[in-house]
């Protein structure tokens, strides 16, 4: 299979390719803001977890290859797929040819796809492939089932929100320590780069190089003012949080929330939180959301003391193995 063929599908005329620029992630946060508006804040993703999903394929992979587009005969996208990796899965279909056929296509695109690269280098994609869906899609969950995939039982995130017009707490911060939005300094980047390795490795996502952050900044979505620091006397990057918008639906998502090490326990992960709701606040959202691991209690309690609430989970499914269907070109 040449993965850069278009592959065009008559019976729903819907023509398949692969991402080519810029324009292609804006149309895959307009489905998904769109598809939103038409059901509600669970069904789909936020753009938020989005960028940061592209994100990491733009930091590890290349997404010229590693994600699929499906459009209507309007030019109008109406799905899309995103392998990353450890393998992932990832599929959002927009409401009205959702359960038609592009999600069987996407998995096969991604099955085959992951097979080939498990020829060319076994270590690296030689787990087994992993999705997900929340508690209450139950087509989702059924399309995951019928395919293989099995609840892993060893992951899953809990979903929070809360509104943003109910009274956003005070904060305190130590003697010498600000909150303030992160600086488009090359040294502030690279600092902030290191504040996320620093929390995140050696997971996946945590593998981010100064270059890389300094990408993610430039993402369409990304507001630098919603990319918040709390900052040490001596000008260290002790704890962040990073917000996406999604204007339409009125909602603001926390992306990665943590704080270093050697700063725990002072407030300041609540510090830069609270910034972050006012921001959020300040732009017109009226709720905010943010998901962490279920067994993650000092998260949860972090969040619930100020004001977020469990309305929701996501669930990890784990394929252990698969034989790849050819995908067509």
């Amino acid at each position: 299979m040449n993965p850069n063929l278009h592959h065009t599908t008559p019976i729903r005329s819907l023509t398949s390719r692969l991402y080519e620029t810029e324009r292609d992630l804006q149309q895959m946060q307009r489905l998904l803001i769109e598809a939103r508006a038409r059901t509600n804040d669970w069904r789909y993703a936020h753009i938020g977890e989005l960028n940061f999903t592209f994100f990491t394929v733009v930091c590890h992979l290349n997404p010229l290859e590693y994600v699929r587009l499906w459009h209507d005969v309007a030019g109008k996208l109406v799905g899309y797929a995103i392998l990353g990796e450890d393998p992932s899965f990832n599929c959002q279909v927009a409401p009205e040819h959702e359960w038609a056929g592009i999600e069987t296509e996407a998995l096969a695109w991604a099955e085959a796809r992951v097979a080939e690269l498990r020829q060319r280098d076994a270590q690296r994609w030689g787990g087994h492939l992993v999705s997900g869906a929340r508690q209450d899609d139950a087509k989702r969950l059924a399309f995951l089932a019928q395919h293989g995939f099995r609840y892993s039982g060893e992951f899953a995130e809990v979903n929070m929100l809360r509104s943003l017009a109910e009274p956003i707490p005070e904060s305190a911060l130590p003697p010498g320590y600000q909150v303030r939005a992160v600086l488009a300094e090359a040294g502030e980047i690279a600092n902030r780069a290191a504040a996320h390795r620093a929390v995140w490795l050696p997971w996946t996502d945590g593998n981010v190089s100064d270059d890389d952050y300094a990408a993610l900044m430039r993402l369409p979505g990304y507001q630098r003012d919603l990319d918040v620091v709390a900052v040490a006397p001596d000008g260290a990057i002790a704890a962040f949080m990073i917000g996406w918008l999604d204007p339409v639906n009125r909602i603001g998502d926390f992306g990665d929330v943590g704080a270093l090490p050697a700063y725990r326990r002072q407030g300041l992960t609540r510090a830069v939180l609270i910034e972050g709701l006012r921001r959020m606040q300040a732009a017109g959202m009226d709720r905010a959301c943010v998901s962490t691991g279920v067994t993650n209690t000092p998260a949860r309690r972090l969040y619930e003391s100020l004001g977020f609430k469990v309305v929701n989970s996501y669930l990890d499914y784990v394929k252990m193995e698969f034989t790849s269907s050819k995908f067509p070109s």
